[in-house]
């Protein structure tokens, strides 16, 4: 018995991983712009750093690309490495795995964090087969145990969404993960913040790659929720397909997109790409109009981080109440045709700022406050009950559905 208590903690013991020190984190950029998620973890990835007493570090690649480096200082980065060459110029694997490698083999970070991307899946992939490591994907929780163990829980939907599993590399380094963009929250940018910033070399020629990138051809027809200010999203209270028509003329009102929930997708009412929830964005937009979603916890952790949410829904006691700073309850074949007409009327008078994205998407926010406000108080039809007549406190979200 006492032989076999000795091989269990035998089995249990964590290997000397004191040489491995740090978060690092891949910043991910397109023609010179960096991906928001890249700042979102550099903000998660402070939290980290500070739990762990280690420094928290970030790669840049690419061509022509200095200034990311120095934003990646603003952003919360302790020392930034800067790698630029001709041949990073557009993301390929194999070059851009050369450079990380070789910085995890001389920096020895013991968490590395990539955006959940196309980009950030390849590439943390490619890495994760050349390192005996683990790779944790799609998270959209991370926290450390504090030391000595220096875990890295990462967390993410499992088992179709009925539960969150958190993962574990107990025995290799560094932890590796992917998270998702509009999980977490960027740090405000600080331009007075100073940092080291080292410059690497890229060891791979373009005569050694064998891919070229010839050019890139966008898809048009795409929606970028995790991009976007303002999102009118619909679920199984629309009652079919056809009624998103309405939520996209008041996205076009508002100058948003249109999101959905997995009841909908399910449905067949509406692509994948437009599913907000844990299988699928998740968002932080300046204004979210919710329509006819119930709230199931797999959806607003999605859009939790919304700055304002718009609910409209006809169950006064749906949970998606609890989450919003205005609530309609009624008809949603009435009030949405009335708030789009509202929204339409008042910038036909006062206009829309052109040329400053967030000046714009500030005053969409307005507008579907102020005409959700006329429509409850005036324009709504006579069974539509007014959930909620302006912001209100979580206290008094949970007492409106009581």
């Amino acid at each position: 018995m006492e032989s076999g208590q000795q091989e269990l903690q035998k089995d249990n013991s964590m290997p000397d991983w004191s040489a491995y020190r740090g978060v690092l984190i891949i910043v991910e950029q397109r023609d010179g712009a960096a991906k928001p998620v890249s700042w979102q973890l550099l903000g998660e990835g402070r939290k980290l750093a500070a739990k762990l007493d280690a420094p928290l570090m970030a790669l840049v690649m690419g061509e022509d690309v200095a200034h990311l480096a120095e934003e990646a200082v603003h952003y919360g980065a302790d020392r930034v490495y800067l790698c630029e060459a001709p041949e990073l110029r557009a993301y390929r694997t194999r070059p851009y795995s050369r450079v990380c490698l070789k910085l995890i083999a001389e920096a020895k970070p013991e968490i590395v964090l990539f955006g959940a991307t196309a980009t950030g899946r390849d590439l943390a992939g490619a890495i994760a087969t050349h390192l005996p490591t683990g790779l944790t994907a799609d998270t959209t929780e991370l926290d450390v145990e504090p030391p000595p163990s220096r875990l890295l829980l990462a967390s993410r939907p499992a088992f179709s969404e009925k539960m969150m599993a958190t993962i574990l590399c107990k025995q290799y380094r560094p932890q590796m993960a992917t998270a998702r963009a509009g999980v977490f929250q960027a740090l405000p940018k600080d331009t007075t913040r100073r940092a080291d910033i080292v410059r690497i070399e890229s060891t791979m020629r373009e005569e050694e790659i064998a891919a070229e990138v010839v050019d890139f051809l966008r898809d048009s027809g795409g929606v970028q929720l995790e991009e976007a200010d303002v999102i009118v999203a619909g679920g199984r209270g629309l009652g079919g397909k056809e009624a998103f028509a309405l939520l996209q003329e008041l996205a076009d009102a508002l100058g948003g997109v249109v999101g959905a929930s997995r009841a909908a997708v399910d449905a067949g009412w509406i692509k994948h790409e437009h599913q907000i929830g844990q299988t699928g964005a998740t968002v932080r937009p300046k204004l979210y109009v919710a329509v006819g979603i119930s709230g199931a916890v797999q959806h607003t952790v999605g859009m939790s981080g919304a700055d304002t949410v718009v609910a409209i829904n006809k169950d006064e006691k749906a949970p998606i109440f609890q989450f919003a700073h205005y609530g309609i309850v009624g008809d949603l074949f009435k009030i949405v045709p009335a708030i789009t007409q509202e929204v339409r009327q008042r910038r036909s008078v006062f206009g829309v700022p052109l040329g400053v994205r967030e000046t714009a998407a500030a005053q969409a926010q307005a507008e579907a406050e102020e005409a959700a406000g006329a429509v409850t108080e005036a324009e709504a039809p006579a069974e539509v009950e007014t959930a909620a007549s302006g912001p209100v406190s979580a206290a008094e979200r949970g007492r409106r559905d009581e």
